[in-house]
Order: C-alpha cells, then structure tokens, then sequence
C-alpha cells in the first residue's frame, strides 16, 4: 500500500488479586472456562504449531488445545476478554510465538546433515543465509547456460542465418522474462517454504492443476536429465575419444545409426554411475557445483577471447571444397586431386574417392571432373565481413550437401549423388519451428533460484532480483554469439554439426582462445554436471509430489532412506531418464522436455494472471512489476511455443496432463490450498458452487462475506443508509453481500411489505453502489427473524461469513428488555455459527461514499488474536477512495512480564511477512487499583439490573428510571474523569526490573486484607458486589481511558468485542460493559471473529 500505516499495542501485567488463572475468584461460579487458551507469543514462536505452514497446512491458528496452560494471562485489566482467551489468544503470545520462528530449509542440506546423526545433533541450526547473488544469479547462470549452447548454437546460426536465430533467441528469452517476472509475483506473495516451483503452481492453481503440471514438470527435468547425459556422450565421442566408439560403421550411410548405438551403450552405463552417485551421497554433487559453474564460465570467456583473437590473427582452420560442395575432411589427408612427390605426378587419397583407380587415366565422378578442389579458411575472422553472408537463413532437407554460396560449381548430369562419396551431408532436416524445438531447452533453468526458496536469507528479494539478472545475462550472451559467430565463422562450417569437414573438432572450441580444449572439456564437464543435477533434484520433486498425497498410485515415490534421500523416486527417475537415452538423438529428446517445461510456464504464468484478476485480499506480492497482461502474454508465448516446437508433442503433453487432471479430480482432490481455481469458482454458477460445498474456504481464500442486517422504519424505509456506504467501502475484498432485514408478523399479512422493503433496499443498494443480494423475511418476532438470516442465508460456498450490523444506540430506553436482549442474543448466535460479527457504533457519523479524507489514521486496538480479520479490514478499506489517504496504527496490550520493545519489533517483523504496512506501538496498561469510579459505575449497573428485574413498571417509569440511572453515571464518570487526570504517568512505554517489582509490591499491598476493608470502608454496599462484574467494569474503563487517549481523533477505531457471559446471567450488563469501552469515541467498530484464521504470511 502507498500509506504507512500505524498499529498501538497495549501491555498488561499479571493479575495479583487473588484470581484463579481460568479467569474468575474461587468459588466465583458466575465465570466459567472450559477451553485452553492460546497465547499469542506462544503462537508466533511457533506459526507451523497453529497453522498454514507446511507440516499442518490448513490447521487454524486459533481453537488449537496443543498449549502449555501455564502460559495462561492472569491479569485483570483485560478480564472482559477473559472468556475469549480459551479461543483468542493475546497480541504478546502471537508476536513471541513468530519471532522464534525460522524457515528451515527443506532438500538436500538435511539429508546431508542426517548422515551423520551425531554430529547432525550437535550441529545448531541456523537460518538461511544465502543471497542473490550465491543463492540465485549463479545457479541460474549454470542451469540456462549449457549443452545446446556449445553444441547446437552454431548449427542453429548456420542453419536459420544471424536474423532467424536471433529471433529464435529472443521469442524464448521473452517467454522466460515474461514468465520470471509471473513467478516473481508469486515466490513474493509471502513467505515461500522449500519447495519451488512446484509448490508455487500447485499452491497457485489447486491440486488439480498442481499435480498435472507437477507431474509434467517432474518429466521434464528427467529428460532434462537425459539430455544432458546424451551431451557428455556425444561430447566424448566425437570430439575426445572417437576411437573409444564401440560399433563403428563400414558405409558412411550407417554412420548416424552406428552414433546412435553408442549413444545408447554409454548413456546407459552413464545413467547407472550417475545414479549411483546420486544414491550414495548428493553431498558429492553439491561439492562438484562450483567446479562445474567455474567451467561454464570459463567456456564462455574463452569464446569471447577467441573472438576477439580473430579480429587480429584468426586461426588457421581450413575447409575443403570440391565446386561448392564441403568434403569431409576424415577420409582424406591433402585437399588436392593430384600432387607432385619428388617429380612425379601421383594422385592423391581424395583422387581415390571419387575414381576407380589411382591413375591418371582413370573414370571419375563427373563432378569431381568438372569440379576444381579449392581451400577455404573456416574461421576468417570478425573483420572478414563473412557476417554479410550469414544474415539470412539457409535451410535444408535431410541428406542434402552442404554447399557455399558464392563458389563456383559446374553441375553434374547424374541426379543422384552418391552417398559413400566424401561429402559433408545434413543429417535432419532444418526448418525455423524445428530449430526453435531445438534451443528452447538452452533457456529452461530459471526457476533455480525458487527451488531454493528454502535457502535464502530473503528470498522475496533475491528471488526477482537473481532470475531476473540472470535472464538478462545469458540473453546478452546468447545474443552476442550469434552474432558473433555469424560474424567470425563462414557458413558451410556453422551448418557442420558434427565438424565432419574439420577433422571432427569442435567448431566453438576451435573458435575459442587460448586452445580448444577449453571448450571441449569445459562444455564435458557442464553436461555431466547439468545431468547430475537433474537426476538430484527430479527425485526430490517426485518426493514432494507423492508426500502431498493427490495422486495414490504414486505414493510409494514418497518413501527413502532414513536420512529421507527418495531412494524410490530416483529408480523411477533413472528409468524414465533411461527412455531418453534409448531415443539416443538428443536433437530428438529436446523438443520433448521443451514441452513439459513449456507446459510449466505456461501455468505459472495462468497461475499470476488469475491472481491477479482475482483480487484476492492474500494477493499482495511484494515485487510489484508485473501485470495480468504480461502474465497473460507470456501463456499465449508458451502455448505457442509448443505448437511452433512440435504440434503433435504438444498434443501429447496436453493429454497427459488432462488425463492426470481428471484422474485427481476423480479420486477427490483432499487438499485445499487456497488456490486461485477456488477463488474463480466462486464466481461460477452450479457446478462450482457444489465444488465450494465440499469445505470451507482456505485462509487464502477467506474475503469477508456479508450479511449486513438493517432495521427498517413503519415505511420499510433503511434507518441507518450509511450501513451500506461502509458496506461498499469494504468491498474492495469483492466477495458475496447479503442484504438482510426482519419484519415483525405473518408473510400472508405482510408480503406487499416484504415486497416494498426489498424495493427500497435495492434502490437504496443502488445508489450506494453496494452490489450483492437482498432478503427480507417475516417472523412472528424480530430475534427469531434475525437466527433464520444468519441459519440460512446463502447458497452453498456463497454463503455469508460475517453479520454487519449497528450498534443499538437505544438500547437503555427500549421497551423492556427485548432491545438488547436481541443483540446479546445474535452475538451469540454469531459466534455458534462461527460467524465473524462486524458492530458498528456511531453509523450516521460514518463517511459516504463520496467523501474523501485528506488524511488522519484507522487505528486498531489488537487485544486478542480471534483470526487477524482486525488486520485484514484495514487493508480493505484501505482500497477504497474513502479511506485511501488514511494511515494505519496499531495498538497492541503488553502484559506486565513482557519485554514490549521486542514485542514492537516482533509486531514490526510480523507484519512485513503479513505484506502491511502499519506504525506500530506497544502500550503497557498498570495492574493499578480498582477505582472507586469502577465500583459505583459497577453499582449503579447492577442496581438497575436489578431494579428492571423486580419492578413491573410501566413503559414510562421505565424510562424515567433508565434515564435517571444514565445521569447519575454520567455524573460518576465526570468525577472519575478528573481523579484520572490528576496522574497522567498511569501509562508508561517500557518496563523495568524496579517498575516491576514496585508494581508487584503496590499489587500485593493493596491487595491485603486492610487494602480490601479500606475500600470497602469508603461504601459498605461495594462489598456485596458481584467481584466479576467489578474486574470486567475495570478491564472496560481502563480500556477506554488508553483508547481514548490515543485514538479520539482517528478516522476510525477498531477494536475486539468480547463476548457475553456463557452463563447468560448478567446479559444486560454486557451491554454497559460495551458502552463504558467505546465511550467518548467518534466512529468505532467493534470485531468479533469467527474462530477460523483469515490472514496468513504464507503464499
């Protein structure tokens, strides 16, 4: 949010008065508590206890009973919410509990440490502390970069010529950028555990979708895998150790046949030493990381050298031609038809060739006759201007001869061309979509850095940052060397794959300075790194899948060793990588894991646009560059992609995620994630209404959904319009609203009135813009009326979860006791149908829809933890233009044993992972005496209870009398008002040792037995008091005297509403003990929440 925004914490001590620890006086049977209570510091120690981290994902934060019960608050200036504790646990609790929280990694650091369980033990734990630049740029850097760039990338550029590589390049560079900033959105949106990607999708797009891609993901890092495996073979046997084939070819027609059966031998007993390493420890693996990044680094400045080597002395590397035809340069030793030996003319190897004899007078070839041999340099250099003729592409068929353009050439009558003559042919076919097929698994890699979200030490931060530059990176390098080899290495050699026209060597590492080995070795030892990787981290995913659950066949995968290395998982991966390398050709292999990968951005990318179209309130991502149109831009990219690459793999890819989609989706989806699927559903019709009914919604997805009950005048006219205004400010967070109101009779009676009603309401939602639904019922009374609204409004998942309604401001002067009688009702029948309840007191002071505050604060009064929705209000009415330029404050209450300035730090820290900004400030409430203005308010209170009790008085004595008692509590007031004025240090920011010693002694004093009688002394009638009417009289007037003090001049004022007795003796005090806590404020609203949490730190 652009404001800042301020929150004021209040502290309280313990209680000293004698009180039980559940909250009432012995023998006191007026106050009952039957639940364990959950103290805020204990839930922030420990968030993954209470709920939404990963062990227990949807457990609650609240209504958990796994509490010590020694941590229970004792003090009684919160008494009033003494009964809500056993649910609602206190501000200082909640911020401790999540100070002491840390993210711990989830991959391979732990399998590595439990290998040696007791040094494991000894080991402390620390947090992350990895950042952008070691935890994310680099492995991104090593992932992108790899096998396709020293292999493939100058064919490519031979191939479809500078112009069509570059824009081969930069549509899949621009689909990774669109689709890394989509993923940057969602690894921001709170907290990301260890998991990655994976975890990303299927949180984003529900169980569902999350295992279809999950799994489509899974098989496109194995045969990533197995890709990489094919590169280190073909590698070592063209260009480090040719002799070591096993099969070799007799006719050079079988050549590409024989290379695959080696392919397959070596791939194969690489897969299975790969494995093995794996197995045995991936600790090796991680040592190995920095060797392996330190050689593609190396290849690459090595290439760069070269090139600009080339600009002032180019290597000699010499291309043979025959016309224009290139000729493989393995089977003969001198490019010339004849050659002078001492001095005679004899004929030379490549004479042999192409004739059937080694004289002179022999029948050759009619091309070789009419053909001169000519020498061309492979590598001319950059100054050359060789880039002129490379710009444009230069496809071709299978088996056609690569030929130069420009060179003369006297075409033969045959129209066959000889296979077993020397010449340099193309072993596929090339055309643009191929090639694009090709490289885009060069690009894949970027989600490196989400896969150790668990790592970093902000991975909000380092996330974007290291993807993003290391995008931009490897794009520039990617860029340049295309145009840079276009422009430093003539055509006919780029279109050589294998370097069969130069004695089999490497074309980039000829290129390359300071000697080709650098780049044959260097580009070795990447692949096998790159492969290794893959068989490292395919596993685990494959582990993460089956432990989630949604697929059952694959549960097995989720099992290992005892230091939870997924033994399972990694045959399953040795054997699906082992198809690949069956398939042999890794120009083959590569248009298939281009589209898993592909498939997988592509959902990432649906994943951020929904999102955001959605609106959800947990959507708030901390990187704020994106857009639902990039997002949506990048998915058309991606999808296009697969059909540019191969439209029948495409096909292929989609079926089996559809069929994995409906397989889940047939056994019953378990999980529920939040997911944007969910929260679209919501806006469907039948179908996805009976989704919603199979359980509630995840905290992620919880937006208030509102039943606003309005009172009507003998008109069926709205009392209180302004009910609505608040109602349309709110729904920034959308969702559902229900308009509701009761009508007093039979519905024969009353139907045209029913109808009225409805009418005015809908105008009156009409101008006040509030979109939603209207329902107005008839009952034989109001109270009755009221439990059938919040019973049976709404239908299925579109069902209210919140009651809006205003306070009674005449509650005192009602005809008898059914005013507030209906209102202490409803609040419990709210709380029954864990229902949040919204009470608005002073609603006609409220703004309209058009007013604009310039400035000022919404503050929030944090005194119990009933589900953050006293968090998430703010942030939704912060959306609206209303309340825009107000700034939030929160006040929380420290007890008297807490340290409140880590409480103000702990709060600070929570609310960054909550993604608000807010001021904060801790107010720290002294355990003082009960004041003799709280025992005469307490009097009169109960006088007139019982008075109201034992009188049957008519309406207008009733009235006089509550009026009369309204006097003399104002009056009270007024002189307990000024007695407070007198001390002005009863409030203090900061505890001491000697401020709590000397308020425990002051405690201990005036609590004696000559404390108590002097009190009681002043008016003996104190003495017969209910003693927890007095406590709860205390918490309200102290409340009220902080709140006021501090927030009499805010916008708007929000604060817990505790809730009546259980015992349900004393209803009608409930309601002083409300007007005594909101007197002398402007507009408040009173929160009371449902029981179910409604904001997370989680993403």
């Amino acid at each position: 949010m652009s404001q800042s925004q301020r929150f004021l914490v209040t502290a309280v001590p313990s209680r000293r008065d004698g009180l039980g620890s559940n909250g009432m006086q012995n023998g006191d049977s007026s106050v009952q508590e039957t639940e364990s209570t959950v103290p805020i510091l204990e839930y922030l120690r420990e968030p993954n206890k209470y709920g939404d981290g990963i062990p227990k994902e949807s457990s609650p934060f609240i209504n958990s009973t796994d509490i010590d019960k020694g941590t229970m608050y004792e003090g009684k200036n919160l008494a009033l919410f003494e009964e809500e504790m056993d649910r609602n646990p206190m501000v200082s609790s909640l911020l401790n509990r999540l100070a002491n929280y840390t993210n711990l990694t989830q991959g391979v650091r732990e399998h590595e440490e439990a290998e040696n369980n007791e040094e494991s033990r000894k080991k402390e734990i620390k947090a992350p502390q990895m950042g952008t630049f070691i935890g994310v740029y680099l492995p991104c850097l090593q992932n992108i970069l790899g096998v396709i760039l020293f292999l493939r990338l100058t064919w490519i550029v031979g191939a479809a010529g500078i112009f069509g590589s570059f824009w081969i390049v930069f549509i899949c560079c621009a689909c990774t950028l669109l689709t890394a900033i989509s993923m940057s959105a969602i690894a921001t949106n709170g907290v990301v555990p260890a998991g990655g990607s994976y975890y990303m999708i299927s949180r984003s797009l529900g169980p569902e979708f999350g295992g279809a891609v999950g799994l489509c993901f899974y098989l496109g890092t194995t045969f990533a895998g197995a890709m990489y495996i094919l590169g280190t073979i073909e590698i070592l046997l063209t260009y480090i150790v040719p002799s070591a084939a096993i099969f070799k070819a007799d006719d050079p027609s079988q050549e590409t046949q024989t290379m695959l059966n080696n392919m397959r031998v070596y791939g194969t007993c690489t897969i299975t030493l790969m494995a093995t390493v794996v197995f045995v420890g991936v600790k090796y693996v991680n040592k190995l990381a920095l060797v392996f990044l330190a050689c593609v680094i190396l290849s690459i400045l090595a290439i760069y050298a070269g090139v600009i080597k080339t600009a002032f002395s180019p290597p000699d590397f010499p291309l043979c031609m025959l016309g224009n035809r290139t000729l493989a340069s393995k089977a003969f030793d001198i490019c010339a038809k004849i050659s002078t030996v001492g001095n005679q003319t004899v004929t030379t190897q490549l004479w042999r060739l192409f004739c059937d004899s080694p004289y002179l007078n022999a029948t050759c070839d009619e091309y070789f006759n009419l053909n001169n041999v000519t020498i061309i340099q492979g590598i001319p250099g950059i100054a050359s201007g060789v880039i002129s003729e490379n710009i444009w592409s230069t496809y071709g068929s299978q088996g056609e001869l690569l030929e130069k353009r420009g060179l003369p050439s006297v075409p033969a009558s045959e129209s066959a061309t000889n296979t077993r003559l020397p010449y340099v042919f193309s072993d596929i076919a090339t055309y643009f979509t191929m090639l694009v097929g090709i490289y885009f698994p060069s690009v894949t890699g970027i989600m490196a850095g989400s896969n150790r979200s668990g790592d970093l030490k902000d991975a909000q931060k380092s996330i974007p940052t290291g993807t993003l530059l290391a995008i931009i990176t490897t794009s520039f390098i990617y860029l340049s060397s295309i145009i840079l080899f276009g422009a430093c290495i003539e055509g006919v050699l780029l279109r050589d794959k294998f370097g069969d026209s130069v004695d089999g060597n490497l074309v980039i590492g000829t290129l390359a300075w300071p000697s080709p080995w650098v780049i044959v070795i260097g580009s070795f030892f990447s692949t096998c790194g790159a492969g290794l990787q893959s068989l490292t981290g395919a596993p685990r995913l494959m582990q993460a899948i089956a432990r989630d659950g949604i697929i059952p066949f694959l549960r097995v995968f989720g099992h290992g060793k005892a230091n939870g290395e997924p033994t399972w998982a990694l045959l399953l991966t040795a054997g699906i990588c082992e198809i690949g390398i069956l398939i042999a050709s890794l120009d083959s292999v590569a248009p298939i894991l281009s589209m898993f990968f592909l498939m997988c951005y592509m959902f990432v990318n649906l994943a951020c646009a929904l999102q955001t179209l959605l609106k959800t309130p947990n959507w708030r991502p901390r990187f704020t560059y994106y857009h639902w149109t990039l997002s949506f831009l990048g998915m058309s990219l991606c999808l296009a992609l697969m059909f540019i690459c191969s439209w029948y793999y495409a096909l292929v890819a989609m079926v089996i995620a559809g069929c994995i989609y409906k397989y889940i989706e047939y056994r019953g989806a378990e999980k529920e994630w939040g997911d944007g699927i969910r929260g679209l559903s919501l806006n469907a019709a039948r179908y996805a209404l009976l989704r919603l009914e199979d359980g509630p919604p995840h905290t992620k997805n919880w937006r208030p959904q509102l039943l606003i009950l309005l009172n009507l005048d003998t008109e069926q006219n709205v009392k209180h319009p302004r009910l609505l205004s608040f109602t349309t400010q709110l729904k920034a967070g959308k969702g559902l609203t229900i308009v509701g109101s009761v009508l007093e009779g039979t519905f024969l009676d009353r139907h045209a009135d029913v109808q009225n009603a409805e009418q005015n309401i809908k105008t009156l939602m009409g101008l006040e813009k509030t979109k939603g639904f209207c329902h107005v019922v008839v009952s034989s009374n109001r109270r009755d009326g009221v439990s059938h609204l919040i019973q049976s409004s709404g239908l299925g998942g579109m069902k209210h979860n919140t009651v809006l309604v205003a306070w009674p401001e005449l509650w005192r002067q009602t005809d008898g006791p059914t005013g507030w009688k209906n209102f202490v009702d409803m609040v419990c029948e709210t709380t029954a149908a864990h229902q949040a309840l919204l009470v608005t007191k002073n609603i006609d002071s409220f703004p309209t829809n058009q007013e604009r505050f310039a400035g000022g604060t919404i503050d929030i009064w944090w005194i119990v933890h009933d589900g953050g929705l006293l968090m998430l209000l703010p942030f939704l009415l912060s959306q609206h233009k209303v309340w825009k330029k107000c700034k939030m404050r929160i006040f929380t209450v420290a007890q008297i044993d807490d340290n409140s300035i880590q409480m103000k730090k702990d709060l600070q820290l929570f609310l960054y992972q909550l993604r608000l900004d807010a001021e904060v400030e801790v107010v720290e409430m002294l355990d003082n005496d009960i004041s003799a203005f709280t025992y005469e308010r307490t009097l009169v209170m109960e006088q007139r209870s019982q008075m109201l009790k034992q009188m049957q008085l008519s309406k207008n004595e009733r009235e006089r009398e509550a009026q009369l008692i309204h006097d003399r509590n104002a009056a009270a007031h007024s002189s307990g008002t000024d007695r407070l004025s007198v001390s002005p240090e009863g409030v203090h920011m900061t505890w001491t040792k000697e401020k709590i010693t000397a308020e425990k002694n002051k405690n201990k004093e005036s609590l004696s037995p000559e404390g108590v009688r002097d009190i009681f002394n002043m008016r003996p009638e104190w003495g017969n008091l209910n003693q927890s009417n007095v406590r709860r009289m205390h918490t309200a007037v102290k409340l009220n005297e902080v709140v006021v003090n501090r927030s009499q001049d805010a916008r708007l004022v929000l604060l817990n509403m505790p809730g009546p007795p259980k015992n349900r003796q004393g209803d009608e005090n409930y309601m002083e003990f409300l007007e005594v806590l909101t007197e002398g404020l402007n507009r408040v609203l009173m929160v009371r929440g449902g029981g179910s949490e409604v904001i997370t730190i989680y993403s």
